[in-house]
């Protein structure tokens, strides 16, 4: 759910070259990807209720909040859904570009949303096991491209090419910002910590052990291709594969191919798990039609995840940059929400019971800082990047405001099973 592999991090290096990419991607984890896995690690062990992060923050700051939560979430969700279908013709644009051409694309897209839906269906154990094999196979391919450059640096001595990358800070802004982008995601899993075996253990221990995982999954590749020398002044989503052509032959330029494919087939089946539990939390909380609470045998809430799918399918016009400006602006302030749940839930419930714990008091508090920096960075970089004719920071704003309304007509319309008394409580703490 954080990472298909190193595919979507080309960007970073065409935009900062190899010293800053690298910098980057070793920084980013320890003030980004380690604070928010900590937070969620406390928080997971603590309530591991489906629904996850919608549920925290709506026991620690109210329905109204709990609301804004879930509507970031799955509204930013659009944007970001959107962008594996993406990855995925990218990939397949360069083994096949007469099957992508035109109209063809978009239906490539729309079936990869079908194939994940069927996946989904047959329950989240078969996503999960499902995600293992996907990631082990994308990986391979890199595993002989990482090989295969340390031999072309050591036979040629190969000069490293630093700051091989356009002057100016545009591009560094735009590495920083897909950085970001792939190191974000792991509240994601949190919406089905009810469907994890022993979540107080296993959750905490997943966050933390993914997080040294996935930046090395990032860093390795990009080291060895510094190491052999390879001008990268062009590398944007889909250069992996020149990469590996240029290094081993075209059979791992083909493997390369294949797994960008994998890569955007397995994170949008993983995140499609996480994303439709959310308007079953919903529903369950009255905040939505019953309807979105059914479920198969297996299951899986199948009218959520339907319906999920068709809004994502709505979004596969947009750029790659535009959907990772928009997302991040959305997906950061629900992210923020999270860490003031953290610290709220510490006050109100001291005694509530933490198998995980992320330091103490000031810890906890602490954790958010450098997230919340990074959130407004991304937000002010982003404030040029148009979303038709809207600039992406007034776009996201937009739909942030809308939220309150649609809270409005989900309590009106639905909120009727909830007892006089329970709606009194709820927006008393709101």
């Amino acid at each position: 759910m954080v990472s298909g592999g190193p595919y979507g991090i080309e960007d970073i290096l065409g935009g900062a070259g190899y010293l800053k990419a690298l910098i980057i991607l070793l920084v980013l984890p320890l003030v980004w990807s380690v604070p928010t896995a900590l937070m969620i690690g406390e928080l997971a062990s603590a309530l591991p209720n489906e629904g996850g992060f919608y549920v925290w923050v709506r026991r620690a700051l109210g329905p109204f909040w709990g609301y804004q939560e879930a509507w970031l979430s799955l509204t930013a969700s659009i944007f970001d859904m959107a962008i594996y279908p993406t990855i995925f013709v990218l990939y397949l644009n360069r083994l096949f570009p007469a099957w992508t051409a035109g109209s063809r694309g978009t239906w490539w897209e729309l079936g990869l949303i079908a194939v994940c839906a069927l996946w989904n269906l047959r329950g989240a154990p078969a996503v999960g096991h499902g995600s293992i094999t996907l990631f082990v196979v994308l990986l391979a391919p890199f595993a002989v491209l990482g090989m295969a450059a340390l031999h072309h640096g050591w036979r040629l001595h190969a000069h490293v090419l630093w700051n091989s990358a356009p002057s100016g800070s545009d591009g560094l802004s735009t590495a920083i910002l897909v950085a970001l982008w792939n190191y974000m995601g792991w509240d994601n899993a949190s919406t089905v910590a009810q469907e994890v075996e022993n979540p107080q253990r296993n959750y905490p221990r997943a966050m933390l052990i993914s997080a040294g995982v996935v930046a090395l999954t990032y860093v390795v590749p990009l080291a060895s291709v510094a190491f052999a020398g390879l001008a990268i002044a062009q590398f944007t989503t889909g250069s992996w594969t020149d990469a590996a052509t240029q290094l081993a032959g075209p059979w791992l330029g083909l493997a390369i191919v294949l797994g960008g494919t994998i890569s955007g087939l397995g994170m949008f089946n993983a995140l499609m798990m996480s994303y439709a539990r959310l308007p079953v939390a919903l529903a369950e909380d009255g905040m939505l039609p019953p309807v979105f609470t059914a479920r198969n045998g297996r299951d899986v809430p199948w009218v959520a995840l339907l319906t999920c799918g068709i809004a994502w399918a709505l979004a596969l016009q947009f750029s790659f940059e535009r959907l990772i400006s928009i997302d991040l602006i959305l997906y950061g302030a629900s992210l923020i929400l999270e860490f003031v749940a953290l610290i709220v839930l510490r006050l109100r419930e001291p005694n509530l019971e933490r198998p995980f714990r992320a330091g103490n008091l000031a810890c906890a508090i602490a954790l958010g800082v450098m997230p919340t920096a990074l959130i407004v960075y991304a937000a002010f970089a982003s404030r040029d990047e148009k979303m038709g004719h809207m600039p992406a920071l007034a776009f996201g704003a937009l739909i942030a405001a809308i939220g309150p309304v649609f809270y409005l007509i989900s309590r009106s319309l639905w909120a009727g099973k909830h007892t006089p008394e329970e709606l009194a409580s709820e927006t008393a703490r709101s």
